[in-house]
């Protein structure tokens, strides 16, 4: 098994912990007693092959793996202390403070300014001032804002699809979550949007702590601190990215990155 603590050091600190992970799809176990730790504020990039389990790690840190019928968890992942999956866990409260971006953009059929207001809006706030406040800010935050600010009422669909994303990602921080989840959130983009989108991550990692999915290994060496290594199901190897990417601890990690296999 991994040692899940020899990565830490005096300077970070550790918000997610995961301890002997498992998840089932009905019989298929999709993830096998993974154990390891996400600091905070840093980006960790989950990488391997398609079906090894990445994306379904993903969706355990927000329990989006609850609307799946037949999904079903053992162990435990504790954020900021709390055991998310224990009983007494408000999943709408651990949801608002933990924001997804998915593959493809996907802005709601409404206006740049409604997509970002949405979730404030429904979690309680109604003074316009402040939706305005939140609607601004957060759109600064995804880098947006110059590009949008003289045409808030406009249809969020009519945004190109680097905009679009970045309209995702001021809709997922305008709930001031303390973690942002993004699932391979460049692999629908041009060239010039991805490399936006990495800035803008650079950026956002001052304020949240990033978990990544990506099969871009480019991509993961280039924005994250630390990389996860994911095959069917195990994790194989976490280590800071620099290392990982540079003399990795296992074969299989060293193949994967060099494009062996994958």
């Amino acid at each position: 098994m991994l040692n899940i603590n020899k990565h830490s050091s005096n300077d970070t600190k550790i918000q997610i912990e995961t301890k002997d992970l498992s998840l089932y799809y009905g019989q298929d176990k999709v993830i096998k007693n993974i154990s390891f730790n996400i600091y905070e504020r840093m980006v960790t990039a989950l990488i391997g092959p398609s079906g090894c389990g990445k994306s379904s790690y993903l969706r355990c840190l927000n329990r989006m793996n609850d609307f799946i019928q037949e999904a079903r968890t053992e162990g435990e992942i504790t954020i900021n202390g709390s055991n998310i999956y224990d009983k007494a866990t408000d999943v709408i409260e651990l949801r608002r403070k933990i924001g997804m971006v998915f593959q493809k953009p996907n802005p709601f059929p409404m206006s740049i300014y409604e997509n970002v207001a949405y979730a404030p809006r429904l979690f309680g706030v109604k003074d316009r001032e402040k939706l305005d406040e939140i609607v601004k800010s957060s759109l600064e935050g995804a880098a947006l804002w110059d590009e949008v600010y003289g045409k808030l009422k406009t249809p969020g669909t009519g945004l190109s699809g680097g905009q679009q994303q970045r309209l995702c990602i001021a809709r997922a921080i305008a709930t001031e979550p303390d973690i942002l989840l993004m699932d391979e959130p460049t692999s629908a983009l041009d060239p010039l949007s991805t490399l936006r989108i990495e800035e803008l991550i650079r950026e956002l990692k001052k304020k949240f702590t990033v978990v990544i999915v990506t099969h871009n290994m480019q991509q993961a060496a280039r924005i994250s601190d630390y990389t996860a290594f994911f095959l069917l199901g195990d994790l194989v190897e976490y280590n800071v990215t620099n290392k990982m990417f540079t003399s990795p601890d296992d074969r299989r990690t060293e193949d994967y990155i060099t494009g062996r296999f994958g």
